[in-house]
């Protein structure tokens, strides 16, 4: 009984960890076609999946300032604790088809802007930029354990285009 239940919490964390399979597509798709030259070893088009997910999902946020704050803080715990879970379901350290690190570290990026398109759009590119080149200090935090290694670098990276996004503009 106990292992039905163990099983049955690891298929339920793979589902929200992989965007409710979403991240499965582009994937296999790259598996099964291959990679073009032109894209790095390691791009398998999920964090990109995911970061699409993260944008939409956003308009369900609270626009509050200290609701956005409460909500992203949670879902960021929620996510190392069900990324840590799917990488035991899976059986892989950090699995590409993992993307809800991607939808938490979008929101990061977005954090308290206006939620305009040229925001928005430009906070995408700049997410999937930083989340790419996993720059120090935030590329140290993959070696954090468990799902708090999978996520803590987006959240990283997820600072770094808010800051950017903020110099460009100040208004905001």
């Amino acid at each position: 009984m106990i292992e039905r239940i163990a099983g049955l919490r690891s298929r339920i964390c793979v589902a929200f960890a992989t965007g409710f399979y979403l991240s499965y597509i582009p994937v296999t798709f790259f598996e099964t076609v291959g990679r073009p030259r032109s894209t790095p070893a390691n791009w398998k088009g999920a964090g990109f999946v995911g970061t699409l997910e993260g944008w939409a999902m956003l308009y369900l946020l609270p626009t509050q300032p200290v609701q956005y704050a409460a909500t992203v803080a949670a879902a960021i715990l929620a996510a190392c604790w069900v990324s840590g879970e799917a990488e035991r379901g899976l059986g892989t350290k950090d699995d590409p088809r993992i993307i809800i690190d991607e939808i938490v570290g979008y929101w990061v990026t977005v954090a308290f802007l206006p939620r305009k398109a040229a925001v928005l759009a430009l906070g995408f590119l700049l997410f999937r930029f930083f989340d790419s080149v996993k720059l120090p200090p935030y590329r140290w935090l993959e070696r954090l354990p468990g799902g708090f290694g999978v996520v803590m670098d987006d959240v990283g990276a997820g600072i770094a285009a808010n800051l950017v996004l903020r110099v460009l503009y100040p208004s905001a």
